[in-house]
């Protein structure tokens, strides 16, 4: 925690600029600097100030990046047109936009623009009009609709007049003529409701002695207020969340923000409640789902350091944070952390720097660990704390394989014997289920029976998924859809169209057929697109209103569910194909991750795994619970051929919506690629996605060792290259997806 006294000092060693003083002003554009600005007369700023800027015939709003560096002619330079009402954005804040700028070598603006992403927050909210009971009552005729109005101010604070006109069942009229009358008079409420602060010092559950030791190792880390990142990392179901909370206490009690990050929002549910349980309010969220109010209302909390918590996606790590004294990254082994599109970065990494930075502790939680992390920690540069047991003494669930070569399902069918029978009796045992198969809809392929005509997306290399609940096919990767066609577009010929392969919704059918009645329900990122869906889905589990969850990786892992004792996972390959270098990770921390979810409680679980690659070392793994085995195997692997953790990638994402000149400039990148010692370039290459929403794609891969400064190298390749301006190169430093 940063005291007072540093605080004061920070600020005085802040720069200050008075009238006439050049200023840098950095803007949230895809400028690769900032830009110099004359401070006018009656207007002093300092590093971090927001200002509202002219630039060409508009105004823009950016922050003083520092002294303006005096290139441009004293003639030619533009005064700051005001300072905003607004708190600075911290020195952190500032240093970690310049950090991931130059790591993932995007401009300085279009990083800055993920910090300034709520206008509206730089500007103080307006006051609300209310009205309130005067003290002095005039002598008026009462109406049933003017007694209820005043019932409802009697009991209770000022309230707009909407608010109250709702609550006392009237029209705002009758609240206009009750303050014309003098019953009423008007009060300014402030437009932003106070985050009530966590309770710290509320007792928490009581924690096993292998939680407590490693609970009191964060602890002892937020206290010594230097950077660490400790690796975290336990079976299912063993208090991971309980234990760091611990350490969010801590910083709490120290007068510290804390930020938790969470790969989906669809997550936050269940981690929601257990914060309340533990610290009796809620925290401050931030995600995509948030309106536009719920924003302003956050990023302006987290600038004026009233929000003391935020959980949220990767992007809240650009909130403004003044005093920011720990950082949690949860399930820190999830993709989804990875953003693709803009400035391309990754969160968990870019969180241990953000922490780094602030010289705080990051703690990365996780019941499968990246490798990457791993490595980190076998090294040194990480600490590692690990909880073998589950909480409350549960068991571990027994797993085993279904071998579908040996027995396959009937035909048109995708249970084994073995599943269907352990999903009957689970159900006659009133216990729940969950069924797991990663494919949204109702099939990933339809197709004519006739002339063999696929449904192929006009603006990707994707086939259409049938979703058959909405009557459509659709592509999942740019959204296009089309209604599903009673006849062949290619032969005409009609009722020849059929579904190949299974999604949850076909999945569902088939559950149906085996059990008529049965409570389901298809979870997957269609129907389960926010928090508050997220959570009546928690509830009716909870509530056993339902016996089979059928879903995708979107309940495959953070869920604490007493009565689900049978996981099923319907197609364990599905993974593997592809040649992903992470292929065999990623599949194994899937599976164990839903294994997980089965027999939290008092009550056995039971895990069935169907697979026709028996023998490959992921089903191995699982199935005899060897953890470190295949991760020990996993790092042998990729250190033979100096992959990451143990080598260096940067992918290079050559697009446009012009083949031609997608082709002449991946070409023209080929013939100035690097020509150094232990760099290799691979490609030109078409993407697997060769065409993704609309935009024709070829990548090139420079591989190199690890200790090499690849953005040095990368930067001076891009600057010695041509391409046509409709061709857009996107650089992907340590690349985790290679579609």
């Amino acid at each position: 925690m940063t005291s007072g006294t540093d605080k004061l000092i920070a600020k005085e060693n802040t720069a200050c600029y008075g009238p006439g003083d050049r200023v840098a002003v950095l803007l949230p554009l895809p400028l690769g600097a900032a830009y110099d600005y004359r401070v006018p007369e009656g207007l002093v700023l300092a590093d971090g100030d927001f200002v509202n800027v002219p630039l060409g015939n508009r105004h823009a709003d950016g922050v003083v990046w520092g002294k303006g560096e005096g290139e441009v002619s004293e003639k030619k330079l533009r005064e700051v047109a005001s300072k905003l009402d607004c708190p600075s954005l911290p020195d952190d804040s500032r240093r970690f936009v310049d950090w991931v700028s130059a790591y993932t070598l995007h401009s300085k603006g279009s990083v800055l623009k993920m910090a300034m992403s709520v206008r509206d927050a730089l500007l103080p909210p307006k006051p609300i009009s209310a009205y309130a009971l005067n003290a002095e009552q005039p002598d008026i005729r009462i109406t049933p609709a003017r007694e209820r109005i005043i019932a409802v101010l009697s009991d209770g604070p000022p309230r707009p007049a909407t608010d109250l006109a709702r609550e006392a069942g009237t029209s705002v009229g009758v609240i206009k003529g009750l303050f014309d009358a003098g019953v009423l008079i008007k009060v300014e409420l402030s437009a932003m409701a106070p985050f009530p602060k966590p309770e710290w010092d509320r007792k928490g559950h009581d924690l096993s002695e292998e939680q407590s030791r490693a609970a009191a190792k964060l602890v002892i880390d937020v206290q010594e207020n230097e950077f660490r990142a400790t690796v975290l990392d336990g079976v299912p179901g063993s208090g991971k969340t309980e234990v760091y909370f611990e350490a969010v206490a801590e910083a709490l009690k120290r007068g510290s923000q804390v930020l938790v990050l969470l790969p989906e929002i669809a997550l936050s549910a269940q981690w929601l409640a257990r914060f309340r349980d533990r610290f009796g309010v809620d925290p401050g969220v931030w995600h995509s789902d948030l309106s536009a109010r719920q924003r302003r209302h956050t990023w302006r909390a987290v600038a004026e350091g009233s929000a003391k918590v935020v959980v949220g996606a990767r992007s809240a790590l650009f909130l403004p944070f003044p005093d920011l004294g720990l950082i949690v990254i949860d399930e820190e082994h999830e993709s989804a952390f990875k953003q693709e599109d803009g400035v391309i970065y990754n969160g968990r990494d870019m969180g241990v720097v953000r922490a780094n930075l602030g010289n705080f502790p990051v703690v990365l939680a996780s019941a499968t660990p990246s490798l990457e992390s791993l490595v980190n920690a076998d090294s040194g540069r990480y600490d590692f704390l690990h909880l073998p047991g589950r909480h409350g003494g549960a068991g571990l669930p027994d797993i085993q394989i279904a071998d579908m070569i040996k027995e396959p399902p009937p035909r048109g069918r995708w249970l084994s014997p073995v599943l269907a029978a352990a999903v009957a009796e689970t159900v006659a045992s009133g216990e729940q289920v969950l069924l797991f198969l990663n494919r949204r809809g109702y099939a990933p392929l339809t197709l004519c029976r006739t002339c063999g005509h696929r449904f192929q997306c006009p603006r990707c290399t994707s086939w259409l998924v049938e979703h058959r609940l909405q009557g459509r096919l659709q592509c999942h990767h740019c959204g296009f859809n089309i209604p599903k066609p009673e006849k062949c577009p290619a032969c005409e010929t009609e009722d020849s169209l059929v579904a190949c392969g299974p999604g949850v919704e076909r999945l569902a059918e088939e559950v149906e057929l085996l059990l008529p009645g049965v409570r389901m329900v298809i979870a997957t990122s269609d129907n389960i697109a926010s928090p508050k869906a997220a959570a009546e889905l928690v509830r009716r589990i909870e509530d056993h209103e339902i016996d089979i969850i059928i879903g995708t990786q979107i309940v495959a892992k953070g869920y604490h569910f007493p009565m689900l004792t049978l996981v099923g996972v319907v197609d364990g390959d599905l993974g593997l194909q592809g040649g992903d270098l992470r292929a065999a990770e990623r599949t194994y921390q899937l599976l164990y991750q839903v294994a997980g979810r089965a027999g939290r409680a008092d009550r056995p679980g039971r895990v069935v795994v169907q697979t026709y690659m028996k023998k490959h070392p992921v089903m191995s793994a699982i199935l005899s619970g060897d953890k470190t085995r295949f991760l020990e195997a996993e790092t042998r692997s990729r250190q033979q051929i100096a992959m990451p953790p143990f080598g260096r990638l940067v992918a290079l994402i050559v697009s446009g919506p012009n083949e031609f000149a997608v082709d002449e400039a991946a070409r023209n990148l080929s013939r100035t690629a690097p020509n150094i010692d232990g760099i290799q370039v691979l490609g030109p290459a078409p993407a697997p996605f060769a065409l993704l929403r609309g935009r024709h794609r070829r990548r090139l891969l420079l591989k190199a060792p690890k200790e090499t400064r690849v953005q040095s190298i990368v930067r001076q390749w891009l600057a010695q290259t041509d391409w046509q301006n409709s061709v857009r190169v996107q650089v992907d430093i340590d690349p985790m997806s290679f579609m």
